[in-house]
C-alpha cells in the first residue's frame, strides 16, 4: 500500500463545480483544487514555479531540474503538490534523512532509512502568492509526515527572513545550519513529529 492509499486526508482531493454546456448537459472539467504527490513529469512545472520565487531574492534554487527530477524519482512519495484546475501553483519537496543536523551532503542524498524528513524546498507560483497556500500546503505536509511511521522530525534550512513564517507553522529553530551554497548562511530549523500511534488510531492512517 503507497503512503497516499493509506490518508484519506491526503489522497487527491477534487473539488468540482458542475458546468453545463449550451444544450442542458453536463461537461467535464478539471479539479478545482486537488493535492497529490508529485511525479517526474511534474518537474518541468516545479522548477518553474521555484525559480521565479528564488533567483529574483537569492540568486539560485534549492534545487535544479536535474535534482527535481532525481529526487522525484528516488522518493515521489515526500513530494505534494497543489494543483487548480490541472495547473500546479504550489509544491514541497522532501527526502529521507539519517543524521542529527544538516549536512552539506543533504542537499542532494535521499536516505532511505532515514528518520527525518528533509524538506528541501517550498514555493508558491507567483499569481497567487499572499493568499497563505505556502502555510496551508505546509499544514497539509506535516499531517501526511504524522502518518508515516517512519518519521520522526521534519528539518529545513532557511534564510533568516523566513525564519518567522516557519516559526508560524510550528518550526523551532536550532541555530546556524552547517550547509552554506556560495557565500549564504542559513538557518536550520525542525518541527517534531509526535505521536504516531494515536495518529495512526485517530485519523485513519
Amino acid at each position: 500500500m503507497s503512503a497516499l492509499s493509506a490518508l484519506p486526508f491526503l489522497k487527491p482531493v477534487h473539488l468540482r463545480s458542475p458546468r453545463s454546456s449550451p444544450g442542458g448537459q453536463r461537461r467535464h472539467t478539471l479539479p478545482a483544487s486537488e493535492f497529490r504527490c508529485l511525479s517526474p513529469e511534474d518537474a518541468v512545472s516545479v522548477f518553474e514555479i521555484e525559480r521565479e520565487a528564488f533567483i529574483s531574492v537569492s540568486g539560485d534554487c534549492p534545487l535544479h531540474l536535474d535534482e527535481i527530477r532525481h529526487f522525484l524519482n528516488l522518493c515521489p512519495e515526500l513530494s505534494l503538490g497543489w494543483f487548480e484546475e490541472g495547473r500546479l501553483v504550489a509544491f514541497i519537496i522532501g527526502s529521507r534523512w539519517d543524521q542529527e543536523r544538516l549536512s552539506q551532503a543533504a542537499l542532494t542524498l535521499h536516505k532511505p532509512q532515514g528518520s527525518a524528513v528533509h524538506i528541501h524546498v517550498l514555493a508558491v507560483h507567483r499569481t497567487v502568492r499572499q493568499q497563505g497556500k505556502g502555510s496551508i500546503l505546509m499544514w497539509r505536509y506535516l499531517q501526511y509526515l504524522r502518518c508515516l511511521p517512519f518519521a520522526r522530525r521534519a528539518l529545513l534550512m532557511c534564510e533568516g527572513f523566513l525564519v518567522p513564517f516557519y516559526q508560524k507553522c510550528g518550526f523551532e529553530a536550532l541555530g546556524p545550519c552547517e550547509v552554506t551554497v556560495g557565500d549564504m548562511a542559513f538557518v536550520e530549523m525542525q518541527h517534531p513529529v509526535r505521536g504516531h500511534a494515536f495518529m495512526r488510531r485517530n485519523s485513519g492512517c
